[in-house]
């Protein structure tokens, strides 16, 4: 683990700088915050904190429960490379599609796929997980931030993911929650002081080319989070910004493209590398201040 930071937040004499990572929501292009994960590891930087949104919040507590950049590569790409072996996960843990379903209506509960899907390994609770996590949800009725930090894990990461249309809220501790997208995509501002530099990997997609043809409906409905996103970031950006800020060149990729996880992989390589000489010239900035 790096090194405790003195109140100030500056490193000890003599210490490495400490890392602080945020994870932003996007889907599947979430594949991308795999490599980075790697990139860290392999520069031996493990982050002293992890805030994650939607996808973001479930990659990070893959990792902060402990296993590796290269262990959840590897259980994407098996769980992902063929169709019918996630559909053997789902109707292995649940007798009939009804029963992913929401009062038989049309949007899946979160909690159940992610129950079903995700590593057996992975700790039941925040306080079990080796890094501490803190996961973006909204609070559909108060209309705010709602962070999570304690507690059950699953549903807190079903929340954060829960986009409306596709997944269905969550309802835990009095609150009704949906997806952390929705007001803070990207949540590095949640880190400020907590470590010497603050990394941030934003996997949103940014405009598109038209293809010439009308959007479906699970499309718009994902599309105009999209742009909610990059609308809540801009504005994010004019106040603050992280040290590092990496955007991977993915944004082609649609949300539910989970079956494109070799392509999305392969062209976040360059991100990666991006990512790491980032992190090595920050390490030496902070040094030499």
């Amino acid at each position: 683990m790096p090194p405790a930071a003195t109140p100030d937040g500056q490193p000890s004499d003599g210490a490495d700088p400490s890392f602080a990572l945020a994870l932003g929501g996007g889907g599947a292009r979430g594949f991308a915050h795999v490599l980075m994960l790697e990139a860290l590891e392999e520069l031996g930087i493990v982050p002293r904190v992890i805030a994650g949104t939607s996808i973001g919040a479930l990659i990070g507590a893959a990792y902060a429960s402990g296993i590796s950049g290269p262990d959840i590569r590897s259980y994407c790409e098996e769980l992902f490379h063929k169709r019918t072996r996630i559909v053997r996960r789902l109707f292995s843990r649940w007798n009939a599609l009804g029963e992913l379903r929401s009062g038989g209506g049309s949007v899946f509960s979160g909690e159940r796929i992610l129950e079903a899907l995700l590593p057996e390994t992975l700790p039941r609770s925040f306080e079990a997980l080796k890094i501490p996590l803190i996961a973006v949800t909204t609070d559909y009725y108060l209309q705010r931030q709602h962070l999570i930090s304690t507690g059950p894990l699953v549903p807190a990461i079903a929340a954060s993911c829960a986009l409306p249309g596709v997944l269905r809220p969550i309802k835990l501790d009095g609150r009704v929650l949906v997806d952390g997208g929705f007001v803070n995509p990207v949540p590095f501002d949640l880190l400020k002081g907590r470590a010497d530099i603050v990394a941030a990997i934003d996997i949103s997609a940014g405009p598109q080319q038209s293809r010439g043809q009308m959007p479906s409906l699970i499309d718009s409905i994902i599309g105009s989070n999209q742009i909610s996103m990059r609308s809540v970031m801009r504005e994010k950006l004019k106040s603050s910004a992280p040290d590092i800020m990496i955007r991977p060149d993915i944004g082609h990729f649609r949300v539910l493209d989970f079956y494109k996880i070799d392509e999305i992989f392969a062209e976040s390589i360059s991100a990666k590398d991006h990512f790491k000489r980032a992190c090595e010239a920050a390490i030496a900035a902070r040094r030499r201040a």
